[in-house]
């Protein structure tokens, strides 16, 4: 009985001390050192730390520190990295699923949508689906929010994309606009302002309000459309599934509480600085924003997902993606009739 006891007591001071124990993290980013993303990256490593009373540290690591960006999947399954803070749609060569969860085109009309799509619409069990196979554990989301839309000619809405001459990346999102009626041009971002500016283009997926507007793309598209009714990325914050269940059940719920608390930290960050660019251009009298309707909004977005229908066809998982973004939003009501 006492070597009964002796053991039991062993077994608890080994528990309690295997769940308090030091676990140092490498993550490596998507994003370049003094990219405001890295930036504001940097701070959610820091509250990590910070969250589990210094239990789990994370040292940051900018894009290509130790692998390219698109080989941050495979280093972590191998154990080269423990961690990444990425965008899902670079593993789209390895499964089609990963590009159409990475950015339905059309999907999403404000960060907040996606996010309750994470928490409360089976993205975040999703995530895990497509990447615990792989060896990694989904923490969760944010997103560097919401691409507005540069144009030199009004657009009111759907209806305005007909014959629409949009320099758009290959892909998904060149497909939908090619389903709404417009037709996509290959242009590297390079050549954005000098396209708009000689007429080759009439308008443009570039990227976030205030960087079209620093880039004096506004004064040759003078047509903004904003908030954005196309395009806003996923970026995962991902793990080594092995490492994550090494952790203490409370540093599990610390690590995706302070998740929440980066996304919110980012989108506001940088939606600040759109706002502001986006109130400039409305002061403007040479630049005319505008807003699309929740109504052709939901018609751009019921077009896309034809489109997200094909892709879906390309995998297991991919078809999974379809199914659960598309009962979400039959939910919310967000599909047009």
């Amino acid at each position: 009985m006492k070597r009964l006891a002796y053991a039991a007591g062993l077994a608890l001071a080994l528990g309690g001390t295997a769940a308090h124990a030091q676990t140092n993290l490498r993550f490596q980013s998507s994003d370049p050192a003094g990219n405001p993303n890295f930036e504001l990256q940097k701070g959610w490593a820091e509250n990590v730390e910070e969250m589990t009373n210094g239990e789990v540290t994370i040292d940051l690591l900018p894009v290509e520190s130790i692998v390219s960006h698109s080989e941050t999947q495979d280093a972590i399954s191998a154990g080269i990295l423990d961690g990444h803070v990425t965008d899902t749609s670079y593993f789209s060569g390895k499964d089609a699923a990963f590009g159409l969860v990475a950015n339905p085109v059309g999907a999403w009309s404000a960060p907040q949508e996606m996010f309750d799509f994470m928490d409360n619409g089976g993205g975040y069990e999703l995530m895990n689906e497509l990447l615990n196979p792989y060896g990694l554990q989904f923490i969760g989301a944010t997103t560097p929010g919401l691409e507005a839309f540069v144009s030199a000619v009004p657009l009111e809405g759907v209806d305005d994309l007909q014959g629409l001459k949009v320099r758009a990346p290959e892909g998904l999102v060149q497909r939908v606009f090619a389903a709404a009626g417009a037709a996509p041009v290959n242009l590297p971002g390079s050549e954005v302002f000098t396209a708009l500016d000689k007429g080759t283009i009439d308008a443009a997926d570039y990227t976030v309000f205030s960087t079209n507007a620093a880039q004096g793309l506004h004064d040759v598209a003078p047509h903004p459309v904003y908030p954005g009714f196309h395009s806003m990325p996923l970026v995962e914050i991902s793990m080594n599934k092995q490492k994550w269940d090494q952790l203490s059940e409370e540093n599990k719920e610390a690590l995706k509480e302070s998740v929440k608390q980066f996304r919110q930290t980012q989108v506001e960050a940088l939606q600040e600085a759109d706002e502001a660019a986006a109130e400039a251009a409305r002061n403007n009298p040479d630049v005319t924003v505008h807003d699309w309707s929740d109504e052709d909004r939901a018609e751009f977005r019921t077009i896309a997902t034809g489109e997200w229908e094909k892709v879906a066809s390309q995998s297991e998982n991919a078809q999974k993606v379809y199914d659960t973004l598309t009962a979400y939003l039959e939910e919310k009501g967000m599909l047009s009739n």
